[in-house]
């Protein structure tokens, strides 16, 4: 794993990012990790920024709380809810 302090990161960003192919790198100030470049595969630019958002994080953990609370439905269910409404 590579790290740049941020004080002494003087090249251009792109030139970082061609080293997150071979490994993460760490930026920091004062020696402490305050960022990442990290390589992103398989990823579309909407993927990668719901992954970080943290509303979005929220609404995921509570709906995983709530079907561990209450339960929900199968996927063959909900297939057959879908399919009812689009014919409604």
């Amino acid at each position: 794993m590579k790290t740049v302090e941020i004080t002494k990161a003087k090249l251009p960003l792109a030139n970082y990012t061609k080293d997150v192919i071979k490994e993460p790198v760490i930026v920091t100030i004062r020696g402490k990790p305050v960022a990442a470049l990290v390589s992103i595969e398989n990823a579309d630019i909407e993927t990668a920024s719901l992954s970080n958002n943290p509303q979005f994080l929220a609404l995921i953990e509570r709906s995983r709380i709530r079907q561990k609370e209450k339960g929900g439905i199968s996927t063959k269910e909900m297939r057959h809810r879908l399919q009812k409404a689009k014919h409604s």
